[in-house]
């Protein structure tokens, strides 16, 4: 007859053949502890911001193996049947003497145990190991582990009919739940806020780099943050092996801006610059500071470069453009009104040789030369006054002599006999100062303008004011009424532009000349809103020189 020799797994085997049912039961708690030991390092992994908590519990997790181990080794080594309430009483001496483990360690040492007791029945050890890990865990962080004691000791109670005692402890628990809860709601709500920033930040970014402007962020430390396709594209260096826009890259004189803005906090622009390296090309620069909180010095500075090189160049195509047309309409009107002064020049010029001894063709003819003069002469004036941009001379004069001869030249250009100028003299007369050649001329189209608003019986009426200006000084007010039909409110609106007349003959320049001379002196022509059934009123108004504003 043969025997096995003696051995640790031969004395495991008999023990575990023999209890097979508690080997059962504390197998399965040992894998149940070794499955949560797997999770809590498998959670370790999946979440980085619980590393710590992982590597506590796999701490945890091992004494309590170790612990388990230890107890059956010691069954296993027994010469004689262990019961249940023997290696339990066994474990729970070695976990209340084994001081090494940390606090946290030996109260689920302890709680593990405690549940093997409630397990078999023996409440009232249970309890007592529970509120011994309790004690453990007075000083300690670990609210996981002291939720699920708690939670243990509150169920004990309630078992011995305790409900009342219970309530406190699975309230404050609840209320720890809640709490966590609130906590979880605001990390969710943060991670919804960081992920809004994140998505604005970048739709920002790709708005800054399908920008046609160029757009370049520079740090405080003179670092480019920032880039679009527009800055590489206009500023970047094209000799660098490398692809990023540097602070050196840029221009000496916007560099000098930028580094003025980072260091003063005020912004900078807009204010135009010529590259040195690519001449012709314009940019419309802005600079603006960028502040961090209430920070007085700026943590960067956005620079904006427009590209303006095609914008001037159309605008100078255009404005080309415009004058092409303007000296089109002038040609064409001047034209006409020459050809129309020598139209009865000519007739006569081939009459002449028959009927040069006929006083009365003679007499037709003078008037035809006079009509046509008078005509050419009133060209060659408002050419004149059109291209002067400043006062040919200044002088003081009296405002009543001026308007009598403005008059006067009126009529020479439309002589109905029938003609009155109704002229409010003032108790003493008023002088102006300024180019009295020019005032008349601007008077005098006024003037036949209102002539012909009734060329049958015209009647022009003067009337003059004085009051304040906007200036702060006098002025006089010259309101000149005609007898007609008044002006329209196309018509009020378009006189003073260049070549608008509603007359068959003419330029449709005597306002707009009126208008030069007037502002040149720093007063204004404004024609009076229309009302129906009422006269045309064009008014003038002109600052009175203090010194001299009324004669002795």
């Amino acid at each position: 007859m043969s025997a096995r020799p003696d051995s640790a797994w031969y004395r495991i085997g008999r023990f575990a053949s023999r209890y097979k049912l508690q080997v059962t039961a504390a197998t399965i708690a040992l894998f149940a502890i070794i499955g949560g030991g797997a999770a809590a390092v498998w959670q370790a992994h999946a979440a980085a911001q619980q590393r710590d908590r992982a590597t506590a519990l796999a701490s945890r997790d091992g004494a309590i193996n170790e612990f388990m181990y230890t107890l059956f080794i010691e069954a296993a080594a027994s010469n004689k049947a262990v019961t249940v309430a023997e290696i339990l009483e066994r474990s729970e001496k070695l976990a209340l003497a084994d001081s090494g483990e940390n606090s946290e360690n030996r109260a689920a040492i302890l709680a593990a145990v405690a549940r093997l007791y409630i397990g078999s029945g023996e409440d009232s050890k249970g309890t007592k190991l529970v509120d011994r890990a309790l004690s453990l865990l007075s000083h300690s962080g670990d609210n996981p582990l002291r939720s699920m004691l708690n939670c243990d000791r509150a169920l004990l109670m309630a078992d011995r009919g305790q409900i009342e005692a219970a309530i406190p402890l699975i309230n404050g628990e609840l209320e720890l739940i809640f709490h966590l809860l609130e906590q979880v709601a605001l990390a969710l709500r943060n991670i919804w806020l960081h992920n809004q920033i994140a998505g604005n930040n970048e739709m920002m970014t790709d708005v800054l780099r399908e920008l046609s402007s160029a757009c370049i962020v520079v740090g405080s430390d003179l670092k480019v943050l920032h880039a679009n396709r527009s800055a590489h594209r206009h500023f970047a260096q094209k000799n660098k092996r490398t692809n990023e826009l540097e602070f050196s890259d840029l221009p000496h004189a916007l560099g000098a801006k930028i580094y003025q803005v980072l260091k003063t906090g005020a912004a900078i622009g807009p204010f135009r610059y010529e590259s040195e390296n690519s001449p012709g090309t314009v940019y419309k620069i802005n600079v603006v500071p960028f502040h961090s909180g209430n920070s007085a010095v700026p943590a960067s500075a956005l620079l904006t470069a427009e590209d303006l090189t095609q914008t001037e160049q159309l605008q100078k195509l255009e404005v080309e453009a415009e004058h092409l047309r303007l000296i089109k309409s002038m040609s064409g009107r001047l034209a006409h009104e020459i050809g129309n002064a020598m139209v009865a020049l000519s007739a006569y010029q081939q009459l002449f040789a028959e009927k040069s001894g006929d006083k009365e063709f003679l007499k037709m003819l003078d008037g035809a030369l006079s009509t046509g003069v008078t005509r050419v002469d009133r060209l060659i004036n408002t050419m004149r006054f059109l291209e002067r941009d400043s006062l040919l001379e200044t002088q003081t004069f009296p405002v009543g002599k001026l308007i009598e001869d403005a008059y006067k030249d009126a009529r020479k250009y439309q002589p109905a006999e029938a003609a009155r100028l109704q002229y409010e003299k003032t108790g003493e007369p008023i002088n102006l100062t300024g180019d009295r050649a020019a005032l008349k001329h601007a008077l005098s189209e006024i003037m036949l303008n209102a002539l012909q608003a009734n060329p049958k019986s015209p009647t022009v009426d003067v009337h003059l004011h004085t009051g304040p200006g906007k200036s702060g000084g006098q002025d006089l007010q010259i309101e000149v009424q005609d007898n007609g039909d008044g002006f329209s409110a196309e018509a009020a609106k378009k006189v003073p532009s260049a070549f608008y007349t509603t007359r068959i003959v003419g330029l449709g320049l005597g306002l707009t000349v009126s208008r030069k001379i007037i502002e040149t002196h720093h007063g204004k022509l404004e024609i009076v809103p229309p009302q129906s059934g009422h006269a045309g009123v064009v008014r003038v108004s002109l600052p009175l020189d203090p010194a001299v504003s009324t004669a002795a």
